[in-house]
């Protein structure tokens, strides 16, 4: 499929389309008004959640243990209107 944007009053979609033989889910996107000022968005998955409360919890270099004590994390479901997220 190819690419499309459908802009309303109060609304805006842009659908994107993958390189043929690309696979997998997308990590994120970015968005802005030229190159030089683009914003960067990740979409919701448990590996872009690990990462940032990985971040989070750890911002610097961390030891083994503090990296042994950190919560694990599953996304159980995302909607439109919530993200469902089990921490242990």
């Amino acid at each position: 499929p190819e690419s499309s944007v459908s802009i309303s009053a109060h609304n805006a979609v842009v659908a994107l389309a993958k390189a043929p033989g690309s696979t997998g889910p997308w990590h994120g996107f970015s968005f802005g008004l030229d190159p030089s000022a683009l914003q960067e968005r990740l979409f919701v998955s448990e590996e872009n959640i690990d990462g940032f409360l990985g971040t989070a919890f750890c911002p610097s270099p961390c030891s083994q243990s503090a990296l042994e004590s950190q919560p694990l994390i599953e996304v159980l479901d995302v909607s439109e209107d919530r993200i469902q997220i089990r921490v242990e």
